[in-house]
């Protein structure tokens, strides 16, 4: 117990910092997820269900690029009923359609313990940026 809870001071400590060093703030949720819209378009936003269609990029703090996705085709996920990390289930349901987003997502609503196996380590905090190109239901 000693050691998750210091593991997770020294991921909140780096958090932080990453933010500070982009010289910038972020809203913050009960869970942990940190956002920012960095274009805001009036709409109604994402909700549990629909299909959202989006483009993105994935990178640690230490701004190694993990995945993207292909311009030209954007990735599509059902919210809150596909096999993506929660941080990111709950991020796109602050954005509506043409908005987009930073989202820092701490390693346990993201990859984990284990990270993914393949580009993100074990424990990793990710950054997310993400672009709402549709919603279907």
């Amino acid at each position: 117990m000693d050691e998750n809870r210091r593991m997770a001071e020294l991921e909140e400590r780096s958090i932080q910092d990453w933010i500070e060093r982009q010289g910038t703030t972020m809203e913050a949720t009960g869970t942990g997820l940190r956002y920012k819209l960095v274009r805001d378009v009036p709409g109604d936003p994402a909700r549990p269900g629909q299909l959202a269609t989006l483009n993105y990029a994935v990178f640690l703090l230490n701004g190694d690029t993990c995945y993207a996705s292909e311009p030209g085709s954007p990735a599509s996920f059902r919210i809150e009923h596909a096999d993506v990390e929660s941080g990111l289930q709950e991020g796109v349901q602050h954005l509506s359609v043409g908005d987009s987003a930073v989202l820092v997502i701490p390693s346990a609503l993201a990859f984990g313990l284990l990270g993914d196996r393949d580009k993100i380590p074990m424990r990793s905090t990710v950054i997310y940026h993400i672009g709402l190109v549709a919603l279907e239901k």
